[in-house]
């Protein structure tokens, strides 16, 4: 990993820089929410057939799966500042081209614009680890990695209302205009990330995994209209099974690849990855299940004929249950661990929807369902990237994030297959509706109950945590390490030496710039108390090292750097400071 500054990124971030990145998360999640509450109108809203409808959700689902991990090494590469940005911007333009159209491709067009704005999680988490101090990181992942959910369950009541009494494109000059305003608190907020991984982009990776997770995931959301047995079903399954075999291959034969699969094959990484699918099923069954149940009539027994806003309301606490547990999951965390608040996060699940099942009489039980199920997905999801992070190296956290929320993606995409395909197999025709019945909601929580004891099986067999007190260092160790590397790198690569004063005594606290042919700033540093400096050099070439101190004047000395050879020694001599009458 290259590194071309030698200011620790802890110093350079403020304290709005946690609230600015969770509103990005938060607006991530308000586009992917934006469409449940005129879901059933959709076909009416696009004269267009509901299986062709139906790919105004799909193709947001498949291009955020696609560009999660692409635009997490894009960052790791290039700057998790710019690409959280690039992201938000590409999402921002495709609400605006949704806002102006009631026509199916060009929606469709629109909205798999919008889903590159999935990126932003993991960039967000990426950004945290690379600045934030330890006390805080723990908090503010927690935050970030639910946002998520805290987004799309605020949005659901805001959307239902924009809904019911406005024009439905009203939904995407909103999400644009939260869109712009994150955009804009970024660029104020939130400093780039110094840290940089080795190498280039893996085009040919991320054209293959691109193939395969389209040939993946298409089957699992259109398996209910093609028929799970039909040819083009098990095709498609059959040749995203190839192709992701040989991307791998692919992969484990490149200097510098899209995903580490070695890293990526590690215990805790890969136990972390398979438990985000099973917590992504628990979280997405919730929000298919509640609603349908709330709007349901009266007149069919069991349902509670509540108004669209009304459902979104009851829902909503789900999302703000997961915004309350980030501060608690920090301080569980700092005594127990990640594998343990992962545990305790399923295991909170697994109560929300055992009692969920005898919870489905009044609006009111709704409500305390998704209160508790809020607080168990909250504690999961937030350990997650903590669990991640504490097991790659600083270089790879944003392609590592992304990979993982590409996880949790899957899980959706399959807890979305499975449940509607439950509903649907369980449902009544009434006057030639289908209308999901009682029993069909109880089997979906039946099958959130099991995801959530598979993914309690993968956490069992999570590496041990550290002792109480330790985690903290442990969200940072790989990062430490790293820095301490790149220190030593500076020290191989670049200039050094002392900053002295006219008398050749040592000026401590000196400003020394690094500037480049160009004129622009390479690097800066602060010399030591014996007025030592060590300044990395991004590339062979002149430079100018510029030194200035109180009571000194200014100093600018030319130098070279072959980029071959190993540290320059250059000694700047401050000259005394001149006093003029």
């Amino acid at each position: 990993m290259t590194d071309t500054t030698t200011d620790q990124p802890t110093r350079r971030a403020g304290g709005a820089v946690i609230p600015v990145l969770a509103f990005a998360g938060i607006v991530v999640a308000v586009m992917q929410t934006l469409l449940v509450p005129v879901i059933k109108d959709l076909p009416q809203l696009l004269d267009a057939a509901p299986s062709d409808a139906t790919w105004v959700l799909t193709s947001t689902l498949l291009s955020g799966a696609v560009s999660t991990p692409i635009m997490g090494r894009l960052g790791d590469l290039y700057g998790k500042r710019r690409m959280l940005i690039l992201s938000i911007a590409v999402m921002v333009a495709g609400a605006l081209i949704s806002a102006l159209t009631s026509e199916l491709l060009t929606m469709i067009v629109g909205r798999t614009l919008q889903g590159f704005a999935m990126g932003a999680i993991p960039l967000g988490i990426g950004l945290m680890r690379d600045m934030l101090p330890r006390e805080k990181l723990g908090s503010a992942m927690a935050l970030m990695s639910s946002s998520i959910g805290v987004g799309g369950g605020l949005a659901l009541p805001a959307a239902a209302l924009v809904a019911q009494h406005t024009d439905w494109h009203a939904l995407f000059y909103g999400a644009a205009g939260l869109g712009a305003l994150a955009i804009v608190l970024t660029l104020l907020v939130v400093p780039e990330s110094p840290m940089r991984a080795e190498g280039s982009f893996d085009l040919f990776g991320a054209l293959g995994l691109s193939t395969g997770l389209v040939l993946l995931l298409l089957p699992i959301t259109k398996g209910s209209d093609w028929g799970w047995s039909s040819g083009t079903t098990l095709g498609l399954f059959a040749a995203s099974l190839v192709v992701l075999v040989l991307w791998g291959l692919y992969e484990l034969r490149v200097a510098a690849p899209l995903v580490d699969l070695r890293t990526t094959a590690r215990r805790e990484v890969l136990l972390t990855n398979l438990a985000s699918i099973m917590v992504g099923v628990s979280f997405y069954v919730v929000s298919l299940v509640l609603p349908q149940l709330l709007q349901l009539p009266e007149a069919t027994g069991y349902g509670l004929g509540q108004s669209m806003v009304v459902a979104g309301l009851c829902v909503a606490p789900l999302g703000l249950t997961m915004m309350f547990t980030a501060p608690v999951y920090a301080r569980l965390s700092a005594r127990y661990g990640p594998k343990t608040t992962l545990i305790m996060g399923l295991l909170i699940i697994a109560l929300g929807y055992g009692g969920g099942l005898g919870l489905m009489d009044a609006a009111w039980q709704t409500i305390v369902t998704s209160v508790v199920l809020g607080a168990g997905i909250g504690l999961a999801y937030s350990s997650l990237p903590a669990l991640i992070i504490g097991a790659v190296p600083a270089s790879e956290t944003g392609a590592a994030n992304g990979l993982n929320t590409l996880m949790r993606s899957i899980g959706t995409s399959v807890s979305s297959a499975v449940i509607g395909m439950v509903l649907a197999n369980t449902a009544d025709d009434v006057g030639g509706v289908e209308i999901p019945t009682m029993h069909g909601f109880r089997v979906s929580f039946l099958i959130a109950t099991a995801a959530v004891a598979v993914g309690l099986l993968l956490a069992v067999f999570l590496p041990k945590a550290a002792g109480p007190g330790q985690q903290h260092t442990q969200l940072r160790a790989s990062s430490e390490e790293d820095a301490a590397l790149e220190r030593a790198e500076e020290v191989l690569r670049g200039f050094r030496g002392r900053v002295l004063d006219a008398d050749g005594a040592p000026v401590a606290r000196a400003k020394v710039t690094l500037i480049d042919r160009r004129g622009r700033q390479a690097g800066a540093t602060v010399s030591d108390e014996d007025g030592s400096y060590v300044l990395a050099v991004p590339a062979e070439g002149a430079y100018v090292l510029a030194a200035r101190a109180a009571g000194h004047g200014p100093l600018a000395s030319s130098a070279t750097h072959s980029g071959a050879e190993g540290a320059v020694d250059v000694d700047l001599a401050l000259p005394g400071e001149t006093v003029t009458a």
